[in-house]
């Protein structure tokens, strides 16, 4: 027996228009579709038809994961303070962390993810080699004070999330906890009838060594990916690297001085001299845990800020400011070349290696210097890959130039290592009697988030348009209008019902077909079952969403179709 929903008793309130802050597809329909409401900024309540979806995201989630050993759980979502203190991430988050303080004083936090609370758990509840591995996972609200809550429940300050964490003893245990979440994740987007790509990523502050993300393309997608035509290759763009190739055999003339006026940036700089930006070197100068640092990239690209902190966390990355320059001779604003930089960490590109010449900064007022060869004039202290990546750049596999697209980030899997374990000491007796460090697994995905990649996916010029299987019904059943058609529209749901099938039938006086038809459309149930002209005659007609194709059945027919 399934659930019947009659529309004359369900809380919902379709709109014919675009909510005026409304940016994304999703934002739209879903808004408009009565699935969700605005509380406040990036706040939402979820009303019954999206309850249902979300349920039925959480479902298939659930399912794949107790199929791989995963054990559910529920953690507080308010947290102390003190263990975010020892990992860091107290600070580390920053403004994004709502911090909340109780009567006393003390310091607590909604929780943005939860590894300092389940390393601490599985300390107290696990102590031997025999108790490992574990995999661990809840379904839960998460919080984040997002500055620009923005894309409806794509981007919101709550959301809900799955997170499961495995602990190992050995490092082959983490990669075989990691493969069965891989495998999971994939068994749980092709379920749900998502679009994905499975990319390489950047860990970022939840720490760990390897990470992949599960990317859903989408317009309306924040996320910025790559991938290759003509290989397998696929990675979000702070994790494509660039391999360094040192250039040998090119004599280069001796380091030239050129009179270079009012040309403090590589635009002005090429355009007096008549050569491309790609043929100067471009530094510039931020500030690592409040050191200078100088940065070298090609002219012609431009510095991805987040990779440097990626790079270089957990220390703080900021652009020096004019203030900086003061008292530093050896640093000319507009001006700055890597020769003669004794006091100053170089980082550079893998694009400036060794044996490439290039025109850049004398280190003087209005002056450049030309033949300035990397490893004959200037050393770079490290390489990293810090330039932003462009369309038609060379595939790291193959060489290939790399398309762009832009995704909705849907999973994340990340494997720690002893990260967290090292901070919290969570050790196990071995086999030998002897401690063992735990290694961790990290594995989220955005409950709430798939909803809107999936709205975002399959909607269409009517509204959405909804898989089976997160479907609020199986089945919506209209009745045109007549007492004739309304009471055959609710004995077959009924018997539909009775055999399993998720109903959802529009029996609500005075209200024309016509929006019947449309609010049907908007809601996006699989199946349209339309109770019509030809109720008399016990004949209906089914209609698919998706495909539009339509067919006139008997009422019998109409049951058989629905529940075979």
């Amino acid at each position: 027996m399934a659930q019947v929903q009659r529309m004359s008793r369900l809380m919902i309130k379709t709109l014919r228009d675009d909510p005026a802050d409304a940016e994304t597809l999703s934002h739209k329909l879903l808004v408009r579709a009565g699935y969700v409401r605005r509380t406040s900024a990036g706040i939402w309540t979820w009303l019954p038809l999206g309850k249902k979806v979300l349920e039925n995201v959480a479902r298939v989630v659930r399912e794949e994961m107790d199929a791989i050993g995963g054990q559910e759980v529920l953690l507080p979502a308010l947290l102390p303070r003190e263990p975010y203190d020892a990992s860091g991430r107290w600070d580390e988050y920053g403004d994004l962390l709502f911090r909340v303080k109780d009567r006393k004083g003390a310091d607590y936090l909604l929780g943005p993810t939860h590894e300092e609370i389940f390393t601490q758990l599985v300390k107290d509840q696990c102590s031997s080699y025999k108790d490992l591995p574990v995999i661990l996972y809840q379904i839960q609200t998460k919080y984040r004070d997002e500055a620009r809550p923005r894309s409806g429940v794509l981007r919101g300050r709550e959301f809900q999330m799955k997170d499961s964490y495995s602990f190992d003893t050995t490092d082959e245990g983490l990669v075989e906890s990691y493969g069965l979440h891989r495998e999971a994740y994939q068994k749980i987007f092709a379920r749900l009838g998502l679009d994905y790509r499975i990319v390489s990523a950047v860990s970022g502050a939840m720490g760990g060594s390897a990470s992949e993300e599960f990317l859903a393309p989408a317009a309306a997608g924040e996320d910025t990916f790559v991938d290759c035509p003509a290989c397998d290759y696929a990675a979000n763009t702070e994790a494509v690297t660039f391999a360094l190739t040192p250039v040998e055999g090119v004599e280069h003339g001796p380091v030239e001085e050129l009179d270079t006026p009012d040309t403090p940036t590589i635009e002005t700089l090429a355009k007096h001299l008549g050569v491309p930006a790609s043929a100067t070197l471009k530094n510039l100068l931020v500030k690592v845990d409040g050191e200078i640092v100088a940065v070298g990239v090609p002219g012609d690209r431009e510095v991805d800020l987040g990779k440097l902190g990626e790079h270089l966390a957990p220390a703080e990355v900021e652009l020096v400011t004019a203030e900086d320059f003061v008292g530093r001779e050896d640093l000319v604003r507009g001006y700055v070349g890597p020769q003669g930089l004794d006091k100053v960490r170089y980082i550079a590109d893998p694009r400036v290696a060794p044996g490439t010449a290039w025109i850049t900064g004398a280190n003087k007022p209005d002056k450049h210097a030309r033949n300035v060869v990397c490893g004959r004039d200037f050393e770079v202290d490290d390489y990293l890959d810090v330039v932003v990546v462009k369309e038609g750049d060379p595939c790291p596999a193959c060489g290939t130039g790399l398309k762009m697209d832009r995704a909705i980030e849907i999973g994340h899997i990340f494997q720690l290592g002893r990260k967290y374990a090292d901070t919290f000491q969570l050790d196990v007796l071995g086999q030998n009697g002897k401690p063992v460090r735990v290694t961790m697994g990290s594995y989220g995905i955005g409950v709430s988030r798939a909803v809107a990649a999936l709205a975002e996916q399959s909607a269409d010029s009517q509204g959405l348009c909804w898989p089976r299987e997160v479907a609020p019904a199986d089945v919506h059943v209209v009745a045109a209008g007549k007492a004739l058609q309304t009471e055959l529209a609710l004995d077959v749901s009924e018997k539909l019902g009775a055999a399993g099938v998720r109903v959802l039938v529009d029996d609500r006086a005075g209200v024309s077909p016509g929006v019947k038809f449309t609010d049907a459309e908007l809601i996006g149930v699989p199946q349209i079952l339309v109770a019509g002209r030809r109720s008399a005659e016990g004949v209906l007609e089914l209609k698919d969403r998706r495909t539009g194709e339509r067919e006139e059945l008997t009422a019998a027919e109409a049951i058989a179709r629905l529940t075979a």
